[in-house]
């Protein structure tokens, strides 16, 4: 099956700023694929060099089996693209925003557009001057999704949504997702690529430092440890034997024990800390 997304040592440099490095990555069609990272780590940076809105110094790319640099017009046409900040001209009106990037794109997208505004509650009388930052980001969704393409490339695309509406917005991404649209999620939020996304891929300070399914990057033998003793609590994380954990519990004299998994952001701390502060 041909991928969406083929990236094969990708590199970009900002002078003597870190872009990223030797970035190889494969998204398949069909998938839901999250882009983890905290803020700065790179990843705007490969989603522009997919678009082909940067130049980058080695490395391909490929997008619906199209080289991103040569066939960048009709990349662009096949895919929907959400930026994490939503700029639009203040004055115009968000149907009318709404509209030009449809006819953008030469296409009726009418019907399409009536849903999403109707799912995320948009209105589409007001002036974008007159929106607040999450009301910007289902403009952008609406412009994004309405020409159902067959690519979706989000780029922290929940920042500024309340939950009530980062739900509607991944029912949306589902409800594409079952009729065959690739979707490539940006986020440094855990919880919704562990929910939401098949596979994902780390990045860390411009490095891709894991690919894997969801499901195996949040395997871990990990566990928090919380024991209450003449009064007092303490807490520890232990990856040993659990019958051996048992056995040395059984001989405190303790009031209390509570054993549970980490939290997902715990997990995976470690894969956000600067190398530097990585203990092995």
């Amino acid at each position: 099956m041909i991928n969406a997304i083929e990236i094969s040592g990708l590199t970009k440099s900002y002078g003597r700023h870190r872009g990223v490095k030797n970035i190889s990555l494969q998204v398949s069609r069909g998938d839901i694929f999250g882009f983890l990272g905290p803020n700065g780590a790179g990843k705007s940076t490969t989603i522009r060099s997919i678009l082909g809105l940067l130049r980058f110094g080695q490395g391909e790319i490929k997008v619906l089996a199209m080289d991103s640099r040569k066939q960048q017009k009709e990349i662009l046409s096949r895919i929907g693209y959400m930026p994490s900040e939503a700029m639009f001209y203040p004055s115009m009106k968000v149907r009318d925003v709404i509209r030009f990037a449809a006819d953008m794109r030469k296409r009726d997208c009418e019907e399409e557009a009536g849903r999403i505004c109707q799912a995320l509650e948009v209105d589409m009388g007001k002036k974008i001057g007159e929106l607040s930052l999450g009301n910007r980001k289902k403009v952008s969704i609406v412009c994004a999704m309405q020409h159902k393409p067959e690519l979706l490339i989000l780029d922290e695309p929940t920042s500024g949504l309340d939950p009530l509406m980062q739900e509607a917005f991944f029912k949306l991404v589902l409800d594409y997702n079952s009729q065959g649209t690739t979707c490539f999620l940006s986020s440094h939020v855990l919880s919704e690529v562990k929910r939401y996304c098949k596979h994902a891929a780390i990045i860390r300070e411009g490095e891709i430092i894991r690919t894997d399914t969801v499901e195996n990057l949040s395997k871990s033998n990990l566990r928090r440890v919380r024991v209450w003793e003449k009064g007092e609590e303490r807490s520890f994380s232990y990856t040993g034997d659990m019958k051996e954990l048992i056995r040395e519990l059984n001989e405190t004299s303790l009031s209390d024990v509570l054993i549970e998994e980490p939290g997902l952001d715990e997990l995976f701390m470690h894969y956000y800390l600067p190398k530097d502060d990585i203990v092995s």
